[in-house]
């Protein structure tokens, strides 16, 4: 129509994010990189050790692929899942149509609130101290969302989707048993889906104090209604190069899950999905890579609390929840001046602002120079 200004530019979807905190780490990797014998970089949890042979076997023998793969996965691979949480984790009453390959979990969580139908209007429940994909994938959608550990917090609302962590990154926390039941019930009440992130049951430290699945009949009672636990290999078999996930449940959930995965193609390669059922099947690479890590984070503890560090929870995970008392950014920077970087506390939420992240997956050789830097 004459006269009638052009519609202005569509709102982009990168507008609703939050900034990527990573951005803001680079003037001190910088600073750490200058150290005379170079970085040692425990800002990110990504392994380094190789990636176990059951598995890179596995995945070259299924390498012959010309075919698409079914988003719902082959049954072997859902078997195996649900094979490893029973033996594992003691859960029990999971049929095949309760388990979903994905292609990491990350993509997953992300993704969720839009493949669940949240959107404007509906809440999103997270903890104070978050993996920042969780608030990512409800801002992609508009919904609004909170950080709290508190369901009193909550008020009289009905949140959507509420997500718990434990083992928590990046404070390694660990839930007990009868807090997780509290929170099944709250949602139940309610008619919240509880989506509870455990990609870090295999690395716990504490003997007192146990992961627990939210799909446990002590936490569950049996039941599996409202209820989501995602799942990665990354972490425990040193695939993260792999993208190999799964989420199990709640049957109806993981088929709205699976319905709207099929329409976008969300589809799990074959052969990744044969490598992924060898690491679940063999209990034995985890049980080494745990010793490992084990070591590394034994160094590590030690030479953080003799250079004046605090470690809070971190029973569980790939993490130490560290702190000096003072600002994180300081930490960050005291630290790069001896070339280790690590992940400031503020990246994770406003109560972790006099704490860092301190990963144990470098080598062992960049480790034992953190020690000797930190001494």
């Amino acid at each position: 129509m004459p006269g009638t200004a052009p519609p202005g530019p569509a709102r982009s979807v990168s507008s609703r994010l939050p900034d990527f905190p990573w951005d803001h780490l680079t003037a001190y990797a910088a600073r750490a990189r200058a150290h005379s014998d170079g970085i040692v970089d425990l800002s990110v949890g990504t392994p380094v050790d190789p990636t176990p042979v059951v598995v890179q076997a596995a995945l070259a023998e299924a390498a012959d692929a010309p075919g698409y793969p079914l988003t719902i996965g082959l049954p072997e691979t859902r078997q195996a899942a649900v094979d490893w949480l029973a033996r594992r984790w003691g859960v029990t009453g999971l049929g095949l149509d309760a388990v979903l390959p994905v292609i990491g979990s990350k993509e997953l969580i992300g993704s969720m609130p839009l493949h669940l139908g949240v959107g404007p209007g509906d809440l999103v429940v997270h903890p104070e101290l978050a993996y920042p994909t969780y608030e990512v994938g409800a801002a992609l959608v508009g919904a609004e969302v909170l950080a709290t550990d508190a369901l009193t917090a909550i008020g009289p609302r009905r949140p959507r989707l509420l997500f718990v962590n434990s083992p928590a990154n990046p404070s390694g926390r660990v839930l007990p048993v009868e807090h997780l039941r509290k929170m099944v019930d709250w949602c139940r009440d309610r008619g919240t889906v509880l989506v509870s992130d455990e990609c870090y049951l295999e690395c716990s430290w504490d003997p007192s104090s146990p992961p627990v699945s939210v799909l446990h009949p002590d936490v569950c009672g049996g039941s599996h209604e409202g209820l989501l636990s995602v799942h990665s290999l990354s972490k425990r078999s040193n695939m993260a190069g792999y993208r190999c996930a799964f989420v199990a449940g709640d049957p109806a959930l993981v088929g709205e899950l699976l319905a709207v995965r099929k329409n976008l193609g969300l589809q799990m390669p074959g052969p990744q999905q044969r490598a992924m059922i060898a690491a679940l099947d063999d209990d034995a690479q985890v049980a080494a890579q745990h010793t490992v890590y084990a070591r590394r984070r034994r160094w590590l503890r030690d030479a953080l609390e003799g250079a004046g560090f605090r470690i809070d929870h971190s029973e569980a995970s790939l993490y130490l929840w560290a702190t000096r008392g003072e600002d994180c950014w300081q930490t960050v920077e005291w630290l790069a001046d001896r070339g280790i970087l690590v992940a400031p506390g503020a990246f994770y939420g406003a109560t972790g602002h006099e704490h860092v992240r301190v990963a144990f997956t470098a080598t062992d050789e960049r480790v034992g120079a953190a020690v000797e830097r930190l001494g």
